[in-house]
């Protein structure tokens, strides 16, 4: 029986049409709980998703007729109950859920967490305006981390191409989607930060797309990495309607890339034609300047008259007073000489020179006292020592030793310690001895002991 049921050949058709009768028998009206996501609308006004938890996930079709009874529409990262039937569409072998009706239990797990993570980081303060950088009106240069294959980048240069504005860019290829996305980005935000410290302000740079396509952006190490950014960072990620932690850590939120570049970069055009007009301005206000003033000058030396007779006077008066501050000036030097000459003879009488050269006499007399008694003492010493160091050599048993004597010992060969040997019966055959000489020792091994009274 079994071996028939083996052998049976089924097509592809046969087979999917039988799994198809099987499961769409055994689950006829199922409730499936799982989070929207890769939501697409296609012109038929169906909607196609798929359902996912942490596990898996299950391909999920909204008809048109249907989807008009839900209370509202569906959107991706949404939390829903399907109510509905499982099919295998025969042409895939895809099996799906048919739905019929959804009930929205919330803003999906991916939206939870970014909630919390949002309260997280606000609470230590990443978000706070005090910690934002100023980014400069006029920067010189950009630094895109972004994607160089994306849509976002050619947006931004298009912008930067069309403001005709001296500002270069220099473009950072980073991942933008993805599991490792994020700790990518924060690893190129520490470069750049290192090794291009000249740049002005860094940009992130990514094109609109779901709640699951932009998560990198939403990542705790990358808010982290944005906030500890010494140079100003601009987050302009996803469409206006998108918001992500790195717009709340970012210096400034940027809408879309393409309005960054229009926030970012001044418009090189109308800042010419602002400059022409000023310096028009300028040269006109320093025209009318010169013109006022030249017209008070000459007012002011038709009011002076003749400058030749006043500077005459004024230089007569000038000589006059000049004598006299002279001759009071010698009268104040003549007076002050003389004050101190009598204070000079004064100093001389109690001058400390002498007092000072008698008090060095002192002190060389007495330091000279100094070192006779202290070589004196030390002779002393030395002499003392030489006495002292022939006496203790004449007793010492290496002067005996030096004479032709040595000292032995027996070696215990399972301790190793040594004991001296006094007599010939402290030894006896194969043992082992050790002789210290006056200069180096000698082991040795016994073959004979003979003892004498």
């Amino acid at each position: 029986m079994n071996f028939r049921e083996t052998s049976v050949v089924y097509s592809v058709t046969t087979l999917t049409r039988e799994l198809k009768n099987l499961v769409e028998g055994k689950f006829r009206f199922i409730q499936v709980q799982g989070e929207i996501s890769n939501l697409k609308r296609p012109f038929s006004g169906h909607s196609y998703f798929t359902l996912k938890d942490d596990g898996a996930q299950l391909k999920a079709v909204l008809f048109k007729g249907q989807a008009r009874y839900l209370v509202k529409d569906i959107e991706n990262g949404q939390q829903v109950i399907c109510h509905g039937r499982i099919s295998i569409y025969e042409p895939r072998g895809d099996y799906q859920i048919i739905v019929d009706t959804v009930d929205f239990q919330g803003s999906g797990l991916l939206q939870q967490r970014f909630e919390k993570l949002k309260k997280q980081l606000a609470a230590e303060g990443l978000f706070d305006k005090e910690n934002k950088q100023e980014l400069p009106a006029f920067p010189k240069e950009l630094v895109l981390l972004t994607s160089p294959s994306g849509a976002a980048v050619h947006d931004f240069l298009k912008i930067w191409r069309k403001k005709s504005f001296p500002v270069d860019i220099k473009v950072f290829s980073v991942r933008v989607q993805g599991d490792e996305a994020a700790g990518e980005i924060a690893k190129a935000l520490s470069i750049v930060n290192k090794k291009l410290p000249q740049t002005d302000i860094i940009v992130l740079c990514r094109g609109g797309g779901s709640l699951e396509d932009l998560w990198a952006f939403n990542e705790e190490t990358l808010a982290r990495a944005i906030a500890e950014s010494k140079l100003p960072v601009v987050s302009a990620v996803g469409h206006e309607i998108d918001f992500s932690i790195s717009d709340f850590c970012a210096d400034l939120r940027a809408p879309t890339p393409t309005a960054a570049a229009e926030m970012l970069i001044p418009d090189g055009t109308e800042i010419r034609q602002r400059i022409t007009r000023f310096q028009n301005a300028l040269t006109q206000q320093i025209t009318d300047k010169l013109a006022g003033y030249q017209y008070r000058v000459d007012q002011n030396r038709r009011l002076l008259g003749d400058l030749n007779f006043l500077f005459t006077n004024i230089s007569l008066r000038l000589d006059h007073a000049s004598l006299k501050l002279f001759t009071v000036m010698e009268k104040i030097i003549a007076g002050a000489e003389l004050r101190c000459d009598k204070m000079y003879s004064k100093l001389q009488n109690n001058s400390p020179v002498a007092k000072v050269h008698m008090q060095n006499q002192r002190f060389c007399f007495a330091k000279e006292k100094f070192f006779y008694l202290f070589m004196k003492s030390l002779n002393d010493k030395e002499a003392s020592l030489g006495r002292q160091a022939a006496l203790l050599d004449a007793v010492s048993p290496l002067a005996t030793m030096a004479r032709g004597y040595s000292i032995a010992s027996r070696i215990d060969q399972k301790t190793g310690k040594a004991t001296l040997l006094r007599d010939s019966r402290q030894v006896k055959e194969n043992d082992k001895i050790q002789i210290r000489l006056h200069k180096g020792k000698v082991k040795c091994e016994v073959i004979q002991s003979d003892v004498e009274y």
